[in-house]
């Protein structure tokens, strides 16, 4: 979602204009799970269901849509509060605990690949990607980001299939918002795990991204730019294939070589 707004456009040489912009939209959604806050995210509004449902997905609270008996607006506040409501009650404290350590990225790198792993064991897939397949995907998620081509300022992440099928794509203003958007979406549509499918995503790939893929079952994860060293490092211990600068008809591999065909 975007929304216009008036802009004063400067040019070296020339007479400043006054013009209008579409500027991506970031609000506040507070989680609730069971009417009780669990977080705060700022966001791109839309496909709010499916952010909050993703959160859950990677943080290890819920793991199938049976999970779930509903997902319910705040009566008071149905613009900014999302109320999921579960079958067995979670343990919030660890939840809470794990929020913490996702946004610090822990205490060391090898301390947080340890606690993530804890909640989510590295993968055993046999999957095979063609590098057509791959090469083929930044066009495939370009044409999908619609709102990024009018504000220029919105991540994108996207679910492929092993032959390239777009499964679903989502923006956001932040990054790791569109990733559990499409997780998310995997679990509302009882598609998870996805254990034969690519994560794309439009920027950098970083320790949270590959653990958000991780908790989904994604064991291939490509970025347009570059990945971190943690990013890189967890992907290996885990189990994943990392694909980073993957654009103009080029990619660097730094784990899991061996599923690109």
């Amino acid at each position: 979602m975007t929304q216009t707004k008036e802009v004063v456009r400067w040019v070296a040489g020339e007479r400043p204009q006054a013009a209008k912009d579409e500027l991506a939209l970031e609000e506040p959604l507070e989680i609730q799970v069971d009417t009780r806050p669990v977080g705060v995210t700022m966001r791109t509004p839309g496909h709010d269901d499916e952010l909050a449902a993703g959160f859950l997905v990677t943080e290890g609270i819920i793991t199938s849509s049976k999970d779930l008996i509903k997902i319910a607006p705040h009566p008071r506040n149905s613009t900014n509060v999302i109320n999921l409501f579960l079958r067995n009650t979670p343990d919030l404290e660890r939840l809470k605990r794990n929020v913490f350590v996702s946004s610090s990225c822990g205490l060391c790198g090898k301390a947080s690949i340890e606690n993530v792993h804890r909640h989510f064991k590295p993968l055993k897939s046999r999957l095979r990607i063609s590098s057509d397949v791959l090469l083929g995907l930044p066009e495939k998620l370009r044409k999908a980001q619609e709102a990024f081509a009018r504000s220029g300022g919105l991540h994108a992440a996207a679910i492929f299939s092993a032959a390239g099928e777009l499964i679903v794509s989502r923006e956001d203003i932040g990054r790791h918002n569109a990733v559990d958007k499409v997780i998310g979406y995997g679990l509302l549509h009882a598609s998870l795990p996805f254990k034969e499918h690519i994560l794309m995503v439009s920027g950098r790939a970083s320790f949270e991204i590959m653990q958000k893929a991780l908790a989904a079952r994604i064991p291939v994860v490509a970025a347009v730019s570059a990945p971190s060293s943690l990013a890189a490092d967890f992907a290996l211990e885990s189990g994943q294939t990392l694909v980073g600068f993957l654009r103009e008809r080029r990619m660097n591999l730094y784990a899991g070589n061996h599923r690109i065909k």
